[in-house]
C-alpha cells in the first residue's frame, strides 16, 4: 500500500509521554490538569534523586522509569551498575521500565525482577545519526519481543525522506507481533512524530518543557497538530 494511502487512514495515536528530565519538569508534571498518558523518568538526568522514587505517586499519570547508556544520550556517563540501580530503586513505583537493547543481557536480573512484579518492559534503540536497514530494524523487534519487551521502541536520524519512510514502513508493515513506538530525530523529527502517530506508533514521546532533542515537539504542540490534522 502507497505510504500516502497509509498517511490518510489517519489511525488513533497511541500513548503520549511526557519527559520528566529535571526537578522543574517534576514539579511542572506534578500540577498538570490534563496529564499525558504516561511520564517518563530520566533518571540519568536527574540522578541522585533523592527521595525522588518517594515522590512518584504525586504524578497525576502512571511512571516509565529509564536510566540512558551514555551512547544513546545518557547524561552524566553513569556506568552500568549505577543505571541498573537507578532503575531498580524506582521499580516498585513504575508502570514500565525502559532497557536499551544493547543493555538487555546485562540487565537480565532488572528484566526478572520487572516480570514478577509485573511491570512491563519497553525494551528500546536510539541512533543518532542514521536510521538502520528495515532488515535491521526487524531483527531488533524480534530480539526485543524474545527478551519479554511490551513495547519496542526505537529512535534514529530523520534528515532525510529515505530515513522517514523506512521508519514509516516499518511502523506500517510491522508483523512482529509486538507493539512498536518509533520516531525520529533531525531536521523531519517533528514531521515525523506526527506521521507516525498516525500509522501505528504506541507511544509518542514529547518534552514537557525543554526539548533535548532536534524534532522533539512539546506536549502541546502535539496535541495541537493532532487536532489539526483530524480526519478530512
Amino acid at each position: 500500500m502507497p505510504a500516502q494511502k497509509r498517511v490518510k487512514d489517519r489511525r488513533v495515536p497511541g500513548q503520549t509521554v511526557g519527559v520528566i528530565a529535571t526537578a522543574a519538569e517534576f514539579r511542572l508534571a506534578v500540577r498538570m490538569a490534563r496529564p499525558p498518558d504516561l511520564f517518563e523518568l530520566r533518571l540519568d538526568c536527574l540522578f541522585p534523586a533523592p527521595d525522588l522514587e518517594t515522590q512518584i505517586d504525586r504524578l497525576p499519570a502512571p511512571v516509565i522509569a529509564t536510566a540512558r547508556h551514555p551512547a544513546e544520550g545518557g547524561e552524566q556517563s553513569l556506568p552500568l551498575q549505577a543505571r541498573r540501580d537507578l532503575v531498580l530503586r524506582f521499580l516498585p513505583g513504575a508502570r514500565f521500565i525502559d532497557i536499551e537493547l544493547r543493555s538487555a543481557r546485562a540487565f537480565r536480573e532488572l528484566l526478572d525482577r520487572a516480570r514478577r512484579r509485573q511491570v512491563g518492559t519497553i525494551i528500546s534503540f536510539h541512533q543518532f545519526d542514521s536510521t538502520p536497514t528495515l532488515g535491521s530494524l526487524r531483527a531488533m523487534a524480534s530480539r526485543a519481543k524474545a527478551l519479554g519487551a511490551a513495547v519496542f521502541k526505537v529512535a534514529t536520524r530523520t534528515d532525510t525522506t529515505t530515513q522517514l519512510g523506512r521508519l514509516l514502513e516499518f511502523i506500517t508493515e510491522n508483523d512482529s507481533g509486538l507493539p512498536v513506538s518509533a520516531m525520529g530525530m533531525g531536521r523531519l523529527g517533528a514531521a515525523s512524530r506526527l506521521l507516525l502517530a498516525q500509522n501505528g506508533s504506541a507511544l509518542i514521546y514529547t518534552a514537557l518543557r525543554k526539548r533535548r532533542i532536534e524534532g522533539q515537539l512539546s506536549l502541546d504542540e502535539f496535541r495541537r497538530a493532532v487536532s489539526e490534522s483530524g480526519p478530512s
